[in-house]
């Protein structure tokens, strides 16, 4: 059946809202996991959503920034019940997740201290590692397909990693590239043949979206200008993680490395090793994996916290991470949907968004690299030589206990295969017991 842009079969509001509420609640195992649920959700049981109008969805949402899985849900709610469907879909998608995200938060700054804890996110240390690791493979295997194409990752980490270029000039030197290189194999006339007939008032829904959606994206944090002046760290915060969700491209995994030496290096929120345990407690919860960003605006403002208690400022603090992470999210979608026909022949698109994602395994790399130095080794100092950056740390100063915790990690995870709650859990029981002993 040729796809026309309607479900299947169409579920009614109320039907789709348990399903959006269930989706978030058991949204499990990061972007490709979701999307999986979805999949045999939408297509295969319910058949709301035939296979080519499901994978064109996933394409115009991968060329976007922000999390994929998220947008995808959006977009598919936007395709069933328009404006209220996506809006449902992506709400409901990443809520669940944020009201345990916030729970853990909760449970770190008022729980350290305590054995049980420590242990538990000392073990889970050794998971992000090999978790990390897991995710460089797994994408560096799907995105280099040419060697042009692993020429732009190792000049993507070659750029972050010794040069400390900033993330977004990656991302957009990788895009162009991208769209410059690849050359236009069909004719004007058979592009024209592949796209579907456009959508009437496009251009007006798109206005209206992007109108709506940058009002409610800067609002709060105009209002927390106003009310507390420009340099409170709810300004700070709001500020920085709305310049993420323009440059989030390539998953969370690529936005954390921008976002760790950022949140760690520039703006002192927290340490590096915080910033491990913000991405082992994102990977336990459902929803996007980037609601790691809720920790780090809860963190920051929970330790800067006047006028308010730190209890309140952390509370506030997560709640507008969230916020100018997912507007912006939802207004891509709502905004883009209505041409989403017009994109999919463009080949040029395709090109930059392979090059863009050719870069972010470069940038995951950069990652892996910082977080097992500070996984391992602790005491790491950043040091320059001209306009090469470096780290130094002692080799003598390898931490053997959760070098051996991150080889059982990886065993779990390459030798048998086992999935990542599996691996987290297993390996917060074994930081418990290696703090014991």
């Amino acid at each position: 059946m040729e796809a026309t842009g309607q479900p299947s079969i169409k579920p009614t509001f109320s039907e789709a809202l348990r399903m959006w509420f269930k989706i978030g609640c058991l949204s499990f195992g990061g972007p490709a996991g979701q999307i999986a649920l979805m999949h045999r959700t939408v297509v295969d049981e319910k058949k709301w959503l035939d296979e080519p109008r499901f994978l064109h969805a996933l394409n115009f949402c991968m060329l976007l920034p922000g999390p994929e899985a998220q947008q995808l849900a959006t977009y598919i709610g936007w395709l069933m019940h328009g404006v209220r469907g996506g809006l449902v879909a992506g709400i409901l998608f990443v809520l669940p997740g944020a009201l345990v995200m916030l729970g853990l938060s909760l449970l770190y700054v008022y729980g350290r201290g305590i054995g049980i804890v420590d242990g538990a996110l000392y073990g889970i240390k050794a998971a992000v590692l090999v978790i990390v690791v897991e995710a460089l493979l797994r994408i560096g295997k799907r995105a280099l397909k040419s060697a042009w194409l692993a020429a732009v990752a190792a000049a993507a980490f070659i750029g972050i990693f010794f040069l400390a270029l900033p993330f977004p000039l990656i991302v957009g030197g990788a895009a162009m590239i991208g769209f410059v290189a690849t050359r236009q194999v069909e004719t004007k006339a058979a592009d024209n043949d592949n796209a579907a007939p456009r959508r009437q008032g496009r251009w007006r829904q798109a206005a209206w979206a992007v109108a709506i959606g940058l009002s409610l994206w800067w609002l709060p944090v105009l209002f927390a200008a106003l009310a507390l002046g420009p340099q409170h760290v709810l300004v700070t915060v709001g500020l920085f993680f709305s310049k993420l969700a323009v440059v989030t491209f390539g998953g969370a995994y690529a936005v954390l490395a921008y976002m760790a030496q950022q949140a760690v290096e520039a703006h002192g929120w927290l340490s590096a090793p915080e910033m491990v345990d913000a991405l082992g407690l994102a990977e336990t919860t459902p929803g996007p994996l980037i609601l790691v960003t809720q920790f780090v605006g809860f963190l920051a403002s929970f330790r800067d916290a006047a006028p308010f208690t730190p209890l309140i400022a952390g509370i506030l603090g997560a709640a507008l991470t969230l916020w100018v992470t997912f507007v912006p999210s939802i207004m891509w979608i709502l905004a883009g949907a209505p041409f989403i026909e017009e994109l999919r022949a463009n080949k040029r698109l395709a090109g930059a968004l392979s090059a863009i994602t050719a870069a972010v395994v470069g940038v995951i790399l950069n990652l892996s690299v910082w977080f097992a130095l500070h996984v391992l080794f602790g005491d790491v100092t950043e040091m320059h030589t001209g306009i090469v950056r470096w780290y130094a740390f002692d080799p003598a100063a390898l931490d053997q206990r959760i070098a051996l915790l991150a080889v059982t990690a990886a065993i779990l995870t390459f030798r048998f295969h086992r999935s990542l709650i599996e691996v987290i859990g297993v390996m917060a029981l074994l930081g418990m017991i290696a703090r014991m002993t």
